[in-house]
C-alpha cells in the first residue's frame, strides 16, 4: 500500500492541471474571437481561419505537453495497482461446506443487513428468500444449520418475518444516535434499567457505566438534557443524581461509588487530582456505546459484531495461505483428508480469536471434540489419543513427571 500512496502523492504534487485549464480557456477565447470576426465580415472568413489554424494547433500542443506528466503518473499508478493486486485464481468448490447449507448463507446475509440498519434491503432479501426457501441437505461432518433461536429456524424454513427484529435494531440505532451524536444518556439508561436483572445475571456493568458517565457529565457542568449550565450547579446536580440513582449500586460497585464521592473536594482542581482518569476520559462515550451494542446484541442472542463481516474478513486473510497450500497439494498430488481442521495454522489478528485451543505436547496436534484434552492426576494435560497410546488401558507414567496413574483417573478438560 505504501507504493500506491507514493504514486498518489506524486500525482498530487506534480500534476497540477491549472495551467492546462488556462491553455484550454485561451483556445476557447481564440475561437470565440474568430467567430465574432467572421460574423462581422463574412468575406474575411478564409483569412481569419488561416490565421486561426496555427494558433489553435499551438494551443493543442501546449495542452498535450501539460497532460503528458498526468498520463505518465496514471500509468505508473496503474502499474503499482497491478503489482499490488495480482490476479490469483479463485479456490475450487471441492471443499465447499456452505453449498449444502444455503440457509446458513441466507441467515448471515439477512442478519448482517438488519444489524447494519439496512431494513428495506433486508426486507426485500427476506421476501425473496421466503418466495424460494432453501432446502438444506446436511453433508456428513458439517454442523447442523438449524440453531436454537426460533427466528433462525423460521428464516431457514422460509417463514421468517423480520418486523420484530427491525423494531429492535431500530431502537438500538436510535439509542446509539443519542449517545454518539447528541451525548444524551437518558435513552440508554432507561433501556438498561428495564433490563437490569438480565444484565446483572450476565455480569454486565453497562447500567453502572452509563450512570457513572451521567454523573461525570453533571459534575463537569452539564445538564441531563440541556446545554452546559453553571459549574457550581453542575456539582450540586451530580450530588443530587448520586443520592437518587446510585443506591442500587452500593453493594456491587461500592469502591467505584466511593471514588466518585471522594472526587467532590477536587471539583475546581480535577485535572490534577487522583481521579483525573474518571473525569477526563476522551474515549468514555465510545466505550459506553460499544458496551451498549455488545449487551443489546447479547440479549438478542447475537454477537456484538456481524458474523458475516467476521467470516468474510477472516476468509480474506486466510485465502492466500490456503491458495498456496492448494497449489502445493496439487503439485505433490496429495489430498486434504482431515475434516473440521485446517491443515496449516492461519495467523489471524487477536480480535478474531474467539475460542481457546489446546495443542497436545506429545502428538503436537490440536485437540478436537473427538480428541479432547485430558488432565492426569499430576496436573499435566495431553490429548485423549496420546493418553490411550501411552497407557494402552493400564497404569502408565506421565511423560512430563514421575507420577503414575490409570487412564480412567484422567479428567476431560473443557475449553
Amino acid at each position: 500500500m505504501e507504493a500506491l500512496q507514493q504514486e498518489v502523492e506524486q500525482l498530487q504534487k506534480e500534476n497540477n492541471l491549472g495551467k492546462t485549464i488556462d491553455d484550454v480557456q485561451k483556445t476557447i477565447d481564440l475561437l470565440l474571437h474568430a467567430r465574432q470576426a467572421i460574423a462581422a465580415e463574412t468575406s474575411a472568413a478564409p483569412v481569419t481561419l488561416a490565421k486561426l489554424q496555427n494558433s489553435v494547433q499551438q494551443s493543442f500542443d501546449r495542452v498535450n505537453r501539460d497532460l503528458k506528466p498526468v498520463h505518465q503518473g496514471l500509468n505508473n499508478y496503474q502499474k503499482a495497482v497491478t503489482n499490488m493486486f495480482k490476479d490469483k485464481p479463485l479456490p475450487t468448490a471441492e471443499n465447499d461446506a456452505l453449498s449444502s447449507h444455503p440457509s446458513l448463507v441466507n441467515r448471515a446475509i439477512a442478519m448482517h443487513l438488519l444489524r447494519e440498519g439496512q431494513f428495506s434491503v433486508a426486507a426485500t432479501f427476506i421476501e425473496e428468500a421466503n418466495a424460494h426457501p432453501p432446502h438444506p441437505e446436511p453433508t456428513p461432518g458439517t454442523p447442523d444449520p438449524y440453531m436454537q433461536e426460533a427466528w433462525e429456524k423460521d428464516l431457514a424454513n422460509g417463514t421468517f418475518n423480520s418486523q420484530k427484529l427491525q423494531q429492535q435494531f431500530a431502537e438500538m440505532y436510535h439509542i446509539l444516535h443519542e449517545l454518539k451524536q447528541q451525548k444524551n444518556l437518558a435513552p440508554a439508561i432507561a433501556w438498561a434499567r428495564e433490563r437490569s436483572i438480565e444484565l446483572e445475571n450476565r455480569g454486565s456493568n453497562l447500567e453502572f457505566e452509563l450512570c457513572r458517565l451521567q454523573f461525570v457529565c453533571l459534575f463537569k457542568g452539564g445538564d441531563i438534557q440541556g446545554p452546559p449550565a453553571d459549574p457550581i450547579l453542575g456539582v450540586l446536580r451530580a450530588m443530587q443524581y448520586a443520592r437518587s440513582d446510585f443506591g442500587p449500586f452500593q453493594h456491587r460497585y461500592g469502591k467505584e461509588v466511593s471514588e466518585l464521592a471522594a472526587a467532590m473536594p477536587f471539583a475546581y482542581n480535577m485535572s490534577e487530582s487522583p481521579y483525573r482518569r474518571i473525569f477526563y476520559n476522551d474515549s468514555a462515550w465510545e466505550e459506553v456505546a460499544t458496551s451498549f451494542t455488545r449487551e443489546f446484541c447479547s440479549l438478542l442472542g447475537l454477537s456484538a459484531d456481524s458474523p458475516l463481516y467476521i467470516a468474510a474478513t477472516a476468509g480474506a486473510i486466510a485465502l492466500p495461505t490456503l491458495l498456496k497450500l492448494q497449489k502445493i497439494m496439487k503439485d505433490k498430488r496429495t489430498e486434504w483428508t482431515t475434516q473440521n481442521e485446517l491443515p496449516v495454522e492461519i495467523p489471524l489478528p487477536p480480535a478474531y480469536h474467539f475460542h481457546s485451543i489446546f495443542v497436545c505436547p506429545v502428538s503436537k496436534e490440536q485437540a478436537t471434540d473427538q480428541n479432547p484434552p485430558m488432565m492426569m492426576p499430576c496436573g499435566h494435560v495431553i490429548a485423549k489419543e496420546s493418553l490411550d497410546k501411552l497407557s494402552k488401558g493400564a497404569r502408565f507414567k506421565c511423560p512430563y513427571c514421575p507420577a503414575e496413574s490409570h487412564p480412567r483417573e484422567a479428567k476431560k478438560v473443557f475449553l
